[in-house]
């Protein structure tokens, strides 16, 4: 059985006094609800299927409230809007509807003009909200950003976390101002034009304060993640757990106006069903989009190379509307640091980055060494936009035994080619917060448990994960206040010397992806990448016009050719070449030709 008609789960405001509560307690012979500023006890009402729900007067937004149980057992709601005390104090009563919102005029971009710009609230800004995140937007929008993304912010244990520890779904952080500061932020960023994109995890729950399991079969235990138990998408009661999951999604697009989810880690949601969980988020946010006159879209990360996550649903796909490319990501780190330890043990320099910029994937079915086994699958009739590509973001830099950034172990030449050869691909690019003008501060993992013995494993797990490595260094402290202060941005470093140069380069890689139509969206057919020694040529076309780049991945000089039956123009220097003059390449360079009409 799933959710009955008319209920949602959680607390619903229904006017100014009165909340419907619902909740999915299978596991329970009986349910109450405890108002906790009066210790007044409400008896829930059984609804069929485990789902229990009452109507309750002179309980407005701002009431904590706790479910109770017939022996005596107190928790929190499963599908709480609010955690104000944390992951181990009641819930709260939010109404969402009552948001006045102020983004009517705003209307999304299309997908292939996204810039994206991964963030994290708690460290972007000095005060650690989406309040004071606010201060940053403006420089974005300057910087040539379209889309925000942020980290989850689903609630975890304590003030700290990446937010891969989230146990309440629905409930927006606490420290980081909540639901309602989560909904004015939405609303600046489409004031300022600027697509909201919110990163969700529906592969797995923090240890800390997890009560799902008390309630439901909410956990498969055939299957195992990284993480424990998988979550129940294909086992008995797995209706009612896609429920859960899809009322997720539909909160954060209607109640918080986000413009796309970035679903975390797809490959750990283990599901055997005839239609996968994806499949079935793919459909009813697609049909969302229609009631709501907007695009609600699935961007996953995936580590399978599979092509049937971005394939279309008519297509016997899973329908997402795109992916983040690690082998990009990969392929371009060794070429500029040459490491080949972990999984960059399968990348070679730059005919596997140009792979990845005329293909998709690298691995399309190879055998990879880090796996021992065949990996992936063809992925050349995925058309670019489906891909996001970076440099660097918060996995591969915050993996690393220090955290450190990609600014702090390359040249600045290496800094200002790999973003052109993000901001220049034909794939959607994404910059990881401080990327654009260098940041020196690490981003390390880091937590706030409550529960001693947890970090302690926590601690001992980083270190064994990094026990080869223990030459780079000692390790941050995942638990201390330090780790995570070392982590907050300092924004102003974008005003000084070489960090203002990087800064100023990445505007104008953005500005000129902008404004020149062969750079803006690209076919198959329309970009084609390929590799001469450490030079990689990448031709896109359009029809006003085509542009070829030059990347040197490389620290010799180096020489390239353009085509010899047409005149060119230096898009970044305005220069103009001769028909047959070579293009001179400095060691890490680039350079940006157009055709010049007849």
């Amino acid at each position: 059985m799933t959710l009955p008609l008319g209920e949602t789960l959680g607390a619903r405001s229904l006017d100014d006094s009165s909340t419907r509560f619902c909740v999915w307690a299978p596991r329970f012979a009986q349910l109450s609800l405890r108002l906790e500023e009066t210790g007044r006890l409400v008896e829930l009402d059984g609804l069929g299927g485990g789902y229990f729900g009452a109507t309750v007067e002179d309980c407005p937004a701002g009431t904590r409230y706790r479910y109770v149980r017939d022996d005596g057992a107190t928790f929190a709601d499963p599908a709480s809007r609010s955690q104000p005390d944390g992951v181990h104090g009641p819930s709260e009563v939010v109404d969402l509807a009552s948001y006045e919102w102020g983004d009517g005029a705003y209307r999304q971009r299309p997908f292939f003009e996204y810039v994206m710009y991964e963030l994290h609230v708690g460290t972007f800004s000095r005060g650690g909200t989406f309040a004071s995140a606010l201060d940053e937007l403006d420089a974005l929008v300057e910087l040539g950003v379209t889309a925000i993304e942020i980290m989850p912010v689903a609630q975890f244990p304590g003030d700290r976390n990446w937010g891969y520890d989230g146990v309440f779904a629905f409930a927006v952080q606490s420290s980081y101002g909540g639901a309602r500061e989560l909904q004015r932020f939405v609303d600046v960023c489409h004031q300022k034009e600027l697509a909201v994109i919110l990163d969700v995890v529906y592969n797995h729950l923090g240890p800390e304060g997890n009560i799902l399991g008390e309630f439901a079969p909410y956990f498969n235990e055939r299957y195992q993640t990284p993480w424990g138990p998988a979550l129940n998408f294909d086992d008995a009661d797995s209706d009612d757990v896609r429920e859960y999951y899809w009322l997720n999604a539909r909160q954060w697009f209607e109640g918080f106006h986000i413009d796309a989810l970035r679903l975390d880690a797809v490959h750990a949601i283990l599901d055997t069903s005839a239609i996968p969980f994806l499949a079935e988020l793919s459909q009813r946010s697609h049909d969302l989009a229609q009631v709501l006159a907007r695009r609600c879209d699935l961007i996953a990360e995936s580590a399978s190379n599979d092509p049937r996550v971005v394939t279309p649903l008519a297509d016997d796909g899973l329908g997402l509307d795109a992916q983040w490319n690690d082998d990009f990501h990969h392929a371009l780190h060794v070429c500029l640091t040459g490491e080949r330890s972990s999984y960059y043990v399968d990348y070679t320099g730059p005919s596997d980055l140009a792979r990845a910029m005329n293909d998709g994937f690298v691995l399309q079915g190879e055998y990879s060494t880090f796996r021992r086994r065949r990996h992936g699958a063809p992925s050349g009739t995925i058309a670019p936009e489906r891909f996001v590509v970076f440099a660097q973001n918060h996995d591969h830099v915050g993996n690393r035994p220090r955290g450190d950034r990609l600014s702090t172990i390359i040249a600045p030449a290496q800094s200002t080619l790999a973003a052109a050869l993000v901001v220049l691909s034909a794939n959607i690019p994404l910059l990881f917060m401080g990327e654009e003008y260098g940041e020196v501060a690490p981003f390390p993992y880091f937590v706030d448990h409550g529960d001693a013995t947890l970090v302690q494993s926590i601690r001992e797990g980083r270190a064994r994960e990094f026990a080869d490595l223990a030459n780079q260094g000692e390790l941050y402290d995942p638990a201390s206040i330090d780790t995570y202060d070392a982590a907050v941005l300092d924004h102003g470093l974008r005003h000084q010397g070489e960090h203002q140069a990087l800064w100023d380069h990445y505007q104008r890689l953005i500005a000129l992806r902008r404004a020149t139509p062969a750079l803006r969206r690209s076919t198959r057919a329309h970009a084609r990448a390929w590799c001469e020694g450490n030079v990689i040529t990448l031709e896109r076309t359009d029809e006003s016009g085509n542009v070829t780049l030059f990347f040197n991945l490389s620290p010799s000089d180096a020489l390239a050719h353009l085509a010899p039956t047409t005149r060119w123009r230096d898009l970044l220097g305005g220069e103009r070449l001769d028909v047959d003059t070579p293009v001179a390449l400095v060691p890490w360079g680039f350079a940006v030709y157009g055709e010049v009409p007849s």
